[in-house]
């Protein structure tokens, strides 16, 4: 079996841990998303009582379209929330509007390992752009030998992947856990509600924990492949 077909079976069985993760992930949110906070706040309106909380009147709070589409972009300052959220008043919506603006609060703060993702955010997508071509080169899917030199590169490609997907871990683990400490400290959620939203924020985090842990066997294969490559 070649070398390429032994890393696509690797991929795929990552890319199934991934997929499942993120059904499950659907599953919690859809489960959550039926159950209602009790104070009938909507999402849209946790997430901007969040943000006067710690004293940041200059990031607005707006509906996007889609499912899970929810993010903040500090370019433009804005908590961007899925419509199911924004306009909800569950348990989900309320642990995705608070986990925003989590990021949110990070900016404000200059949250040092947010200043660092979003500062390789343009080598990331160089890097990205290159991988695919770059590692089909390297395992010889052209009918072209290994070259230890080509391997480098590539294996710095994946490196800069690897990189961005760790920094991202304790990114989105302190956004869930200020979302959490805001959820408890207000009031806006205790006891089943509270355990509701730390579940369901928990399982967003696996999303991450798998990319990083897909882009760890990435770097660790290429780099079994590099050691092989230089002995011969």
């Amino acid at each position: 079996m070649g070398d390429y077909m032994i890393y696509m079976i690797l991929t795929a069985v990552m890319s199934g841990i991934g997929m499942l993760v993120s059904a499950r992930l659907k599953s919690k949110f859809n489960h959550y998303s039926q159950i209602p906070l009790s104070n009938g706040m909507t999402g849209g309106d946790v997430a901007k009582a969040m943000l006067r909380h710690y004293g940041i009147h200059d990031v607005q709070v707006v509906p996007v379209s889609g499912m899970l589409t929810d993010h903040y972009n500090p370019a433009n300052k804005t908590v961007n929330l899925s419509e199911g959220v924004f306009a909800s008043n569950s348990v989900a919506a309320a642990a995705v509007a608070a986990h925003e603006c989590g990021h949110a609060v990070q900016h404000a703060t200059s949250y040092a390992w947010l200043q660092m993702r979003s500062k390789i955010v343009p080598v990331v997508n160089i890097a990205a752009g290159m991988q695919q071509w770059l590692f089909m080169i390297a395992l010889g899917a052209f009918g072209t030998s290994s070259n230890p030199t080509i391997l480098l590169v590539t294996i710095a490609a994946f490196m800069v992947t690897l990189a961005f997907s760790l920094i991202t871990l304790p990114v989105e683990f302190d956004a869930s856990n200020r979302a959490m400490a805001y959820l408890d400290e207000s009031g806006f959620a205790r006891g089943a509600e509270q355990a509701g939203a730390k579940d369901a924020l928990w399982w967003a985090a696996m999303t991450y924990v798998a990319a990083a842990l897909a882009a760890l066997v990435s770097v660790v294969f290429l780099v079994l492949k590099f050691l092989a490559a230089s002995r011969d």
